[in-house]
């Protein structure tokens, strides 16, 4: 008899033939005796509900809303790709039904992912609470870019140690899974999406001493919005979300009790995505030949 599964499926609709794809995918579990909810992922919410499995139809951006709305359920997400290459949305259409039946039978590659969780305080009392899979960006809302910024790390046993003054058009708090989405592109590092650790990264620092920084996710963060500033200051969360800071506000970051849980094909489909996206050559691992390019053969 057919396993009762309560699926919930989260389509952009601007993607081309998600519907069609999302129709599909909900003729077939229904035929298995799946109960099944359809939203749009650019609505902002689902109902209060236990789903046994999600479904993400679209790109990394319909990814990172699943994440978030899901985030304290531990419900796992295949990430169906559709469109361009993706980093999260690693599963394609042709596949899903096969990573369905793997984690039917407890036998699917469930890749954890570190979430960070945050909120805003504002004259003592918390106005803004929210989680991200990618990263927290505080930056510049007019024209005169530089914003100013005081960030401390509390260590164990609730040591502080200050990580300094930054002036510069603002700044990213990605997680490992974040490392290849704005933060690479400021200039981060790029880190295995399962590490638990966040990536501290300035944007245009105005001293070129400010560098990128990696800590343990574990590691809280407080970050204070200094009282002069030339121009208001927005948090935007996952490149999806924002909300309007204050001078003196103090956004405090730490990891999440929650993790986001994406099926894939296997480990491999990210190295291999990274490796197209930045039009990496060949030069590591094992060639074609079967000699290891790191020794071992003819110069």
């Amino acid at each position: 008899m057919a396993k009762a599964v309560k699926a919930v499926l989260f389509v952009n609709p601007y993607k081309k033939n998600a519907s069609l794809i999302a129709d599909a995918i909900h003729s077939e579990l229904e035929s298995r005796a799946a109960k099944v909810s359809v939203f749009n992922s650019n609505s902002g919410s689902v109902p209060d509900d236990h789903w046994d499995i999600a479904f993400s139809l679209g790109g990394d951006g319909t990814v990172l809303n699943a994440a978030r709305m899901l985030a304290a359920s531990k419900t796992p997400i295949i990430p169906i790709r559709l469109g361009t290459l993706a980093f999260l949305a690693g599963v394609e259409n042709d596949d899903w039904l096969m990573v369905y039946e793997q984690w039917l039978n407890n036998t699917a590659r469930i890749s954890r992912r570190c979430m960070l969780e945050f909120s805003v305080k504002r004259n003592g009392l918390a106005v803004f609470h929210n989680f991200c899979l990618n990263d927290i960006v505080i930056s510049s809302l007019g024209i005169a870019k530089l914003i100013r910024l005081k960030v401390e790390t509390e260590l164990e046993g609730k040591e502080i140690a200050g990580l300094g003054y930054y002036r510069s058009d603002g700044l990213i708090v990605a997680t490992a899974t974040g490392s290849t989405a704005y933060s690479l592109a400021a200039g981060g590092p790029i880190l295995d999406p399962e590490m638990e650790a966040q990536i501290i990264n300035p944007i245009c620092s105005f001293s070129l001493s400010s560098r990128p920084m990696v800590l343990p996710s574990r590691q809280i963060l407080h970050i204070g919005i200094e009282n002069e500033q030339r121009s208001g200051v927005l948090l935007t969360v996952d490149g999806q979300e924002t909300f309007e800071l204050h001078p003196n506000d103090i956004i405090t970051v730490h990891q999440s009790p929650h993790y986001a849980l994406l099926l894939t094909t296997g480990r491999s489909a990210y190295y291999a995505a990274l490796k197209e996206k930045l039009a990496w050559g060949y030069g590591c691992g094992i060639l074609d030949n079967g000699i290891s390019s790191h020794g071992g053969g003819n110069a």
